[in-house]
């Protein structure tokens, strides 16, 4: 190995996970962010292979992006915050990883995002995107909520979002439910012209599929369509509720982040709006804070 670890040029990489995308990271104390790389989705709970192939391709695109050999990957200290290792089986999975890192410490998409929205200070953090989910860190304390997973959770996230439409439009083609502005973009979103159509293409699909579909409902309920307000407005009370329960233990600072935190902003009840701040540094940043401060302690011992 030969790496002198305490050294300024030790280069780190953060890595953040989720249900549609991965983005690794590459920073140096002493240079700042050298080059960064974006690959598919890296959530454990959708296939542990598919995780790690998400890792390493948005990696090698991070070293290429840094003007470092591949050799180098060997150098690397990682971070990284991964959807879905918050289930101990799976955290116990990627530990037991034959990675090519000099080190590798693991720990929750929603963790990292935490400290890299607060800079590694204490605060809170809703995660919208894909899925939906909550977490806040003060003190010795944590507070995680929500982040079940597609179809058992995730209300008021794209794939809810979709999912939610989706079901509606279905019915409306069959004559249950009443007329809205969404049955002929989701159509059209599939090109197809019937309920079967929409089925085809959605029966048996990730979360990612679903999540696709949430444009579409943002811009009907924007443009005052009964069906799409209600979903949208019962997805932005879920994350309202959700605020509130973090805001129990106290966090300094709250930010949202993920695709749908600025579609959602203004849905929000007036309390829980009034306290989102911007997040400081993007979830891999975070990675790379959550990676020093593991590698500093280790070092202390």
């Amino acid at each position: 190995m030969g790496v002198n670890m305490q050294s300024e040029s030790q280069l780190f990489i953060g890595i953040d996970g989720g249900g549609s995308k991965c983005r690794a990271t590459i920073f140096c104390p002493n240079k700042g962010v050298l080059g960064t790389g974006v690959a598919g989705r890296a959530n454990p709970l959708h296939g542990l292979e598919q995780t790690f192939e998400s890792i390493l391709a948005s990696t090698e695109l991070a070293i290429a992006d840094a003007k470092l050999t591949s050799e180098d990957v060997h150098s690397l200290i990682a971070g990284l915050g991964l959807a879905g290792v918050n289930v101990p089986r799976l955290f116990k999975l990627v530990t037991q990883w034959q990675h090519p890192f000099a080190k590798m410490y693991l720990t929750t998409d929603l963790h990292t995002a935490c400290i890299g929205a607060h800079e590694g200070n204490d605060g809170a953090v809703i995660i919208t995107g894909t899925g939906s989910c909550g977490y806040a860190h003060v003190g010795e304390q944590s507070l995680l909520i929500g982040g079940h997973g597609f179809a058992l959770g995730d209300k008021g996230s794209g794939a809810w979002l979709g999912q939610q439409a989706a079901e509606h439009v279905l019915l409306n083609l069959d004559g249950f439910a009443q007329d809205t502005g969404l049955t002929q973009p989701i159509l059209n979103h599939f090109n197809v012209t019937d309920a079967m159509g929409i089925v085809e293409n959605l029966a048996g699909q990730s979360s990612s599929t679903y999540a696709k579909l949430a444009r579409i409902v943002l811009q009907q309920a924007e443009q005052g369509d009964e069906v799409a307000t209600l979903i949208v407005k019962q997805g932005a009370q879920y994350i309202s509720d959700m605020a509130r329960k973090l805001f129990a233990i106290n966090p300094t600072r709250f930010s949202m982040i993920g695709g749908l935190a600025e579609p959602l902003y203004k849905w929000l009840d007036e309390d829980v709006a009034a306290r989102v701040e911007l997040a400081m540094s993007p979830p891999e940043i975070g990675a790379i804070l959550f990676a020093q401060q593991e590698f500093a302690k280790q070092l202390s011992q």
